[in-house]
């Protein structure tokens, strides 16, 4: 990662553009329970949490041009700022659907900006996806997550959690995990996308035998430190390794927080591939963040601030997609789901305080101040799709169906 992080110029806008995107956003915000105050022409919105605009004129411009990339964009370039920003961003989270007027809803495919080509997850461009986000640095991660390096979200004890409960509420989430999938003495288990070991670390603590698979060099180089740290590492072993190219069969598969990398061009491959690796009678324990159903459909094709800036490729699945992927391209069905949103609203926000916290050692790691407010747009972003509902987590079972499934 260099010192600079480049955010895009205001960019141009039409006359006629400016005018009708100025209109638009400046009703939208009043209709919000949100105090804005726009520069000098004064307040908007109907009371609520505060945001002040510095420079209504890039604002509005960039929300014109860009949409709600534009509205990320101008937090990261200061344009507007907030002293709880996870409090505003949750008001538009929780009212995002009336954001943008009904008839420009309709109008979506023609304005709303597209998915590029090079983001698509084909076995090369999952690797390059993977690497602007998981290559950044492994001393990045390190100063805001717990000492288990876990990225994902905890299963607290109890609501509100402190930073000390993190390490704890990890090991909760994945003994669940692990626990869903069966996993003992002697259990062949899979594990695709490796994280930081700690999972792996864990299952073979248990006594089993475990294949992880990441397509990250940084997080291999350390995860296979941590385990041979751990004593495991006979019973570990890290591939650098896409989960198409996974080879074998495994009593059980688990996979945290991954299936939101695959692409919905790619579930059918990725559901199918669960069911290849697996050996009769085996179980796949997955947890994956998740949105409504009629809110993916609505949004599927849409390129938000997040894919641009933070997950490249990335689309978030609803359980009722899990559920069809794996009856019609697999054997297998979903005998659990539960849900801990709340848990995740509350990692993110441990997360992002220790962000803040720590935000000279990340200066010092050479991360310049717009990448520092650029991670903190984005962990209060998912902070608040997780406070208001928007998001959700799930973990979830699969085992072997009724045989009625159209395998591939």
């Amino acid at each position: 990662m260099t010192a600079t992080t480049t955010l895009p110029l205001v960019p141009p806008c039409s006359r006629t553009r400016a005018a009708v995107g100025r209109l638009i956003i400046r009703r939208a915000l009043d209709r919000l329970p949100l105090q804005v105050r726009m520069g000098p022409d004064g307040t908007l919105g109907r009371g609520g949490p505060a945001m002040a605009v510095h420079d209504p004129i890039a604002f509005e411009r960039r929300i014109a041009a860009e949409g709600l990339i534009g509205f990320g964009e101008s937090y990261v370039a200061g344009e507007w700022d907030a002293r709880d920003p996870v409090a505003v961003l949750t008001v538009l989270a929780g009212h995002v659907a009336a954001l943008v007027p009904a008839p420009l809803q309709r109008l979506r495919g023609l304005w709303a900006a597209r998915h590029p080509v090079t983001d698509r997850n084909t076995p090369d461009g999952s690797r390059s996806n993977i690497e602007r986000h998981y290559d950044l640095s492994n001393e990045l991660f390190a100063e805001f997550l717990d000492p288990t390096m876990t990225y994902s979200s905890a299963v607290f004890r109890a609501l509100p959690a402190r930073h000390e409960d993190l390490a704890a509420g990890q090991h909760r989430k994945i003994d669940m995990l692990l626990d869903l999938a069966a996993v003992g003495p002697h259990t062949r288990l899979l594990e695709i996308g490796t994280g930081w070991g700690e999972l792996a670390i864990r299952a073979a603590r248990r006594g089993a035998d475990v294949v992880t698979l990441t397509l990250s060099r940084e997080q291999k180089d350390l995860a296979e430190r941590r385990i041979k740290a751990a004593g495991v590492e006979d019973r570990v072993e890290v591939r650098l390794c896409d989960y198409r190219e996974a080879r074998g069969s495994y009593d059980a598969v688990v996979s945290v927080e991954m299936i939101e990398a695959v692409g919905a061009e790619y579930w059918p491959v990725y559901f199918a591939t669960l069911d290849r690796l697996l050996a009769p009678g085996g179980r796949v324990a997955i947890q994956a963040i998740t949105m409504p159903h009629e809110r993916m459909l609505a949004t599927k094709d849409t390129y938000t601030w997040i894919h641009k800036y933070i997950f490249p490729g990335g689309m978030l699945p609803s359980v009722q997609v899990v559920e069809e992927m794996a009856r019609r391209h697999t054997g297998l069905r979903v005998t659990r789901c539960e849900g801990y949103g709340a848990h995740y609203a509350q990692t993110l926000k441990l997360w992002r305080e220790r962000f803040a916290e720590r935000a000279d050692r990340v200066a010092e790691l050479g991360f310049d101040e717009t990448f520092r407010r650029m991670w903190t747009f984005y962990l209060a972003y998912c902070e608040a799709g997780f406070a208001s509902g928007y998001l959700d987590v799930h973990q979830i079972l699969l085992t072997a169906g009724n045989g009625d499934g159209d395998r591939p």
